[in-house]
């Protein structure tokens, strides 16, 4: 997949933007906006600061994520399918961020193949992930294989050599494909080594990404193939922001290579506000249908809910930093649901939820998005199709990020954007401002 006309195009863009515009100003940066502790009252997190470029897709508050400017449902609709009909390939999104042009099924399945050429993980890889205890957390157990995967780094060893920097986006893409194939076999090896023994299945090269992937965890009804094809894919970006998006972007800006960034990354996916959230929804959902049963009220599951918020806890799955609506990742799951599994006691819990809960938030007058994210069903799907293990499904969206964030970082290199270090004050200094501004 060659870009370099693509990338020039892009450098000659991002140039004359600079030129002609440069002294733009995109915002106001206010005191409540700065990153401050969670025991100050104003909280901001750097919230609503325009400060990333970030290529490969963009999150509106209404309309929720685009990829390359195609929405879910565009995507879902355009880009190529292992059957009529089907769920996207991840393959095709991969190919959609990387030139931002919709592909033929050709050009996908050559880049089925291309990252099946890839996947074969060096055995170091796994001793470094079994000298950690079994029960340590799948992600940290996905994060230490990823670093151990850093010794073939093609970028480190170009950049040792002495490689010009117009050149550095071409190791990156080797490192990035070769990340994105092998990723999926380490976290497989993960799962199959907590839950299943340590009987690992080997991959499939007859199948394509998502559904070899399912194949190599253990489960290989066509269902489960296209649910992970369409989990891949929704999964994979979420414009730059993000903790784990960010975080890789911000490590590779001091050109640290792919698989230092990408485990940076990890880490943050890892923490409970992030992708952890994908655990803690389904680990609740449970614990409403063991304390109320599965065929309980609207009015029972009312009750359960308040309870929950009066005992100072959120309802996981609900709300979200950036989108003002229903996520449209939330949306295309629950159409997965219902044409595959309508019938799913957990299934019929998560629709209940979605009348239940934002009436509840919204009464609270806290909120300003009461509406389901994705979290809030994937794991109900998961676990339709015997994937239980509530514990490793932030792994699953570690496999799936690495689309999005490898390839915004072959974008980072080739627009050769810049070390990131944005200034930081003290409270005095704010203090101190804010009077002279008074």
């Amino acid at each position: 997949m060659s870009g370099t006309s693509s990338f020039t195009c892009q450098q000659e863009r991002l140039k004359k933007l600079k030129s002609e515009h440069g002294k733009v100003q995109l915002g106001n940066i206010t005191v409540d906006m700065v990153k401050m502790p969670s025991a100050i009252p104003v909280l901001g997190g750097m919230r609503g600061m325009t400060g990333l470029l970030w290529e490969t897709s963009l999150l509106d508050p209404e309309e929720g994520i685009r990829f390359r400017g195609l929405s879910i449902p565009e995507c879902q609709k355009l880009l190529p399918a292992a059957k009529h009909a089907g769920e996207p390939l991840p393959e095709g999104l991969l190919w959609l961020l990387l030139t931002g042009k919709v592909p033929t099924k050709g050009q996908v399945d050559a880049l089925s193949k291309e990252l099946q050429s890839r996947a074969a993980v060096p055995d170091h890889v796994f001793k470094a992930i079994d000298a950690l205890p079994v029960s340590a957390h799948p992600m940290t157990q996905l994060a230490t294989g990823v670093l151990a995967l850093q010794v073939q780094s093609e970028f480190q060893k170009a950049y040792d050599k002495g490689i010009p920097k117009s050149k550095y986006w071409e190791p990156t893409y080797e490192d990035s494909l070769s990340l994105i194939a092998q990723v999926p076999v380490v976290g497989a090896y993960v799962y199959r080594r907590i839950y299943k023994n340590g009987q690992t299945i080997p991959k499939d090269d007859s199948l394509d990404y998502g559904a070899n992937f399912s194949h190599m965890l253990g489960f290989d009804s066509p269902e489960m193939h296209e649910l992970m094809r369409l989990y891949v894919t929704i999964h994979s970006d979420h414009e730059g922001g993000n903790v784990s998006a960010h975080t890789g972007h911000l490590v590779a800006s001091a050109l640290s290579d792919p698989y230092l960034s990408f485990a940076a990354a990890l880490n943050g996916l890892a923490g409970p506000l992030h992708g952890l959230a994908n655990q803690e929804v389904l680990l609740w959902i449970k614990s409403v249908v063991d304390e109320c049963g599965e065929n309980m009220t609207k009015e029972q599951l009312k009750d359960y809910v308040w309870k929950t918020l009066k005992s100072g806890k959120v309802v996981p799955g609900f709300g979200h930093g950036v989108l003002r609506k229903t996520d449209p990742r939330y949306m295309c799951q629950r159409e997965f649901a219902l044409k595959h599994l309508p019938d799913d006691p957990l299934f019929r819990l998560v629709s209940k939820l979605y009348e239940v809960v934002p009436p509840i938030l919204t009464e609270l007058g806290k909120v300003k998005n009461p509406w389901p994210n994705v979290d809030a069903h994937s794991g109900v799907l998961l676990n339709h199709y015997g994937l239980t293990e509530a514990r490793y499904y932030t792994v699953l969206f570690g496999v799936s990020r690495s689309i999005g964030i490898c390839s915004q970082l072959i974008w980072d290199r080739a627009l050769g954007l810049a070390l990131e270090r944005p200034k930081s004050v003290t409270m005095e200094w704010l203090e101190n401002y804010c009077k002279k501004s008074a």
